[in-house]
Parts: C-alpha cells; sequence; structure tokens
C-alpha cells in the first residue's frame, strides 16, 4: 500500500485489550512475545496494571500461577488499510461515474458500468474483469451519468455532448434508441426515480442556468420546471437526488447549488420547501436516506455536512465533520445505510459509519483526484462491494464492511 509524507493514515478501528501473566520478580519479561497471551473476545476498559477481572479471566482461559502478577494494558491498534479486491483497468481516460448491476440470477454476472472523458461507457465483466463491451455515443465528450433501467437491458448515459443517450442493451444489442438534449453545460448529473412499472422520473439541468426541469420516462413528457425565486441568487445546480418517502408518494427533489446551498423541493407543486446554507462553496454531491429523513453533502471545502429534514418539512444542520484535505467529489450511503463512501480531491476514499458519521477507513490507492464512488447492489450482503474510478484512469474495487 502506498504511502505519501504529511498524508494522514487509517484511524484505529477498534481497541483490543492484551494480557500477560509475568513474574512479579521479573516485569522485564513482559516484552518478550512468548509471555504475552492475547485476549479478543471483547475490548474491555481495563487500565495498564489491572488485575485481570474474573469473568475475562475465565473466558480467556487463564489459570493464575501463584505469586504472579498480572499486568494488563489496551493496546490500540491501527490496522493497515485493506488492499483492493481488484483493480480495473483499459479506460484510457479519467473515470467520471460507475454503476453496479448485480441482481440478476444466475447464469447472469456481475457487471459495472463505467463512463470515461473519452466518451466511452464501458461495461466491465465482473468475474473476468474484462471489458465485455463498449458503448461509443457522446462523440467523444466525457460520459459523467450512467444508470439502467428495466435491468441491465436499458441504460442511460449523460455526456457533455449536451445529451442523454438510451441505450437498448438487451439480447446483446448495443444501439441508441432514443435521446435527450440539454441546452446546460455544467457537471451537474442527472437522476432517476422509478415511479411505476415502466415509468420513470429523471432530474436535469434546465435551459436557464439556475433551474432543474423534471421529466417523465419513457414518453418524455414534462413534469416541472423548478425555478428559484427572484432575487435567489443560488446560481446552477450541481448535483440532484430525487427520492419519495415510500413507494406511490408524492416525488421530491434535493438540489446543491453553485452558492453553497441545499433545497427542498416539491414536484406535485414545483414549489421550493426548505433552503439551507450548508457550504460556503459550490455544493459538489449530496445523497439523501429517506427512512432517516438525514442526507449528506460535499463541497470543495474540508467539511462534510450532515442534514435532517424534520416533519415540517425544514432542513436543518444535523452535525458536520471537518477533513484533513479538501474536496469531495462524490459521496454515497450504502443501500443498508450502514456505511458512507466519499472521494476526495486528496486521492483517497474515505468510509464513515453513517449513523454517528465515525470515521472507519481511508483508503489511499488512487494517484490522482478520485471522480466517483458507487456500491453495488448484490442481494447477500457478504457480496457487497465499492467501486472508485479517479482521474488515474483505474477503478478499485473493494470489499469492506459487508458482514453487517
Amino acid at each position: 500500500m502506498r504511502t505519501s509524507p504529511g498524508r494522514d493514515v487509517m484511524q484505529p478501528v477498534t481497541a483490543h485489550v492484551t494480557g500477560s501473566w509475568l513474574p512479579g520478580r521479573d516485569r522485564g519479561a513482559r516484552r518478550s512475545s512468548s509471555a504475552v497471551l492475547a485476549c479478543q473476545e471483547q475490548p474491555v476498559e481495563c487500565r495498564a496494571a489491572d488485575p485481570l477481572p474474573d469473568q475475562h479471566h475465565r473466558s480467556a482461559g487463564v489459570t493464575r500461577p501463584p505469586g504472579h502478577r498480572y499486568f494488563w494494558m489496551i493496546a490500540t491498534m491501527a490496522l493497515p488499510p485493506p488492499d483492493p479486491e481488484f483493480v480495473l483497468r483499459g479506460t484510457a481516460a479519467p473515470v467520471h461515474t460507475l454503476h453496479f448491476s448485480c441482481r440478476s440470477q444466475e447464469p447472469e454476472f456481475p457487471i459495472l458500468f463505467s463512463g470515461s472523458a473519452n466518451g466511452l461507457v464501458q461495461i466491465w465483466n465482473l468475474k473476468t474483469h474484462r471489458v465485455d463491451k463498449t458503448l461509443d455515443g457522446h462523440g467523444g465528450k466525457s460520459v459523467y451519468w450512467v444508470e439502467t433501467i428495466r435491468g441491465r437491458d436499458e441504460l442511460l448515459s449523460q455526456g457533455r455532448d449536451q445529451k442523454i443517450c438510451l441505450w437498448d442493451l438487451a439480447e446483446g444489442r448495443s444501439m441508441v434508441t432514443d435521446s435527450v438534449s440539454m441546452d446546460s453545460v455544467g457537471f451537474c448529473r442527472c437522476s432517476l426515480l422509478k415511479m411505476a412499472q415502466d415509468r420513470w422520473l429523471i432530474a436535469m439541468p434546465a435551459d436557464d442556468p439556475d433551474e432543474v426541469q423534471v421529466l417523465e420516462l419513457p414518453s418524455k413528457t414534462s413534469v416541472c420546471t423548478l425555478k428559484p425565486e427572484a432575487g435567489a441568487k443560488l446560481g446552477m445546480p450541481m448535483c440532484l437526488k430525487l427520492w419519495q418517502p415510500g413507494f406511490g408518494a408524492c416525488p421530491f427533489l434535493m438540489a446543491g447549488y453553485e452558492d453553497g446551498s441545499v433545497i427542498l423541493w416539491n414536484l406535485s407543486m414545483g414549489k421550493m420547501l426548505s433552503r439551507l446554507a450548508c457550504h460556503q462553496e459550490p455544493v459538489m454531491s449530496l445523497d439523501f436516506d429517506s427512512e432517516k429523513a438525514k442526507g449528506v453533502s460535499g463541497s470543495s471545502e474540508k467539511v462534510l455536512s450532515v442534514w435532517s429534514l424534520d416533519e415540517q418539512q425544514n432542513l436543518k444542520v444535523h452535525k458536520t465533520h471537518e477533513l484533513i484535505n479538501s474536496g469531495i467529489s462524490d459521496v454515497t450511503i450504502r443501500q443498508d445505510r450502514k456505511i458512507l463512501a466519499t472521494a476526495g480531491w486528496d486521492y483517497r476514499i474515505r468510509i464513515f459509519g453513517w449513523k454517528k458519521m465515525k470515521p472507519l477507513a481511508v483508503l489511499d490507492f488512487h494517484t490522482a483526484t478520485v471522480h466517483c464512488v458507487s456500491f453495488s447492489d448484490h442481494s447477500r450482503p457478504s457480496e457487497r462491494l465499492l467501486a472508485a474510478g479517479s482521474k488515474d484512469h483505474r477503478i478499485s474495487i473493494w470489499s469492506l464492511y459487508n458482514q453487517t
């Protein structure tokens, strides 16, 4: 694992209690590895030189030798960060977006879609670790959002050519069957929400720089255009997240803006419900947990902002987490709502516990900015993966905290 001067290391994951029985007349022998007994059943709060409590004494299988003393101490062990499960190479360009499709049953195999700065979408076979197919539909312009619909038979891709393409991938095909034109020249990724069988909503930047347009698919019918109030001075929308409290309920949109605000929109009314100024710089990425009514956002600052939505539909800052280095390209919450991952400008991936924002791991593998992170949609928790795409042309695949 690569290390660099001045970079923070992975924080301690747990504290193990380590005990050693030693003759009272020869305390210096405690440095000998042969005299150390590790007890890792449960972390226990003990002070150095405390006697081993009876219950832990028995559970560890220790017999107290007469005339000997016990020395117990907490060893706070900074475990080294893991290596990737594997690395995908061959994009030949910076990777800007990733999306898994892993729920299909055998004989189907898990796949990963990637979109790159060279305008290509690549479909990776996660069993062979190779590209099965390459899609070229954006005229060499960067692809920065991909999403599947109808399983893996159809794919949406958004590119800097100001176009959203619909791909037919069924039965080995790879053709663009439809497209939506956009006038926006920013980097705001679209957001997709399934409303019913064969019916989706897609949110995208609108023609006017500060507006968001919502369409119904596949009809491409306009649902609403979300316009800020006069004088709001939000700037351009930078990131979008469609969601609904329950299936069939009224849909909402969380949007992050250039001025650092996060806004909650009601799509049925086309109305702004709440505005929260949670960053001093543009909001680069956000994600929202509709079950916990809590979201997280990152910007070019050294801060992750966690905010919540109360019963009156008001956004409030829940807490902030300060980072060592500035710049978050992407943030995503895993489907089980246990952990979240961030993609950093400092080349790192950070993992946090979602409940309390406890730092769990810093993954230092890439040699350039990490642009995107994505969790897999495996049905079995033990198979869950995390993918990260970087400016260094590589996609790293990780298996982390997947036994919960």
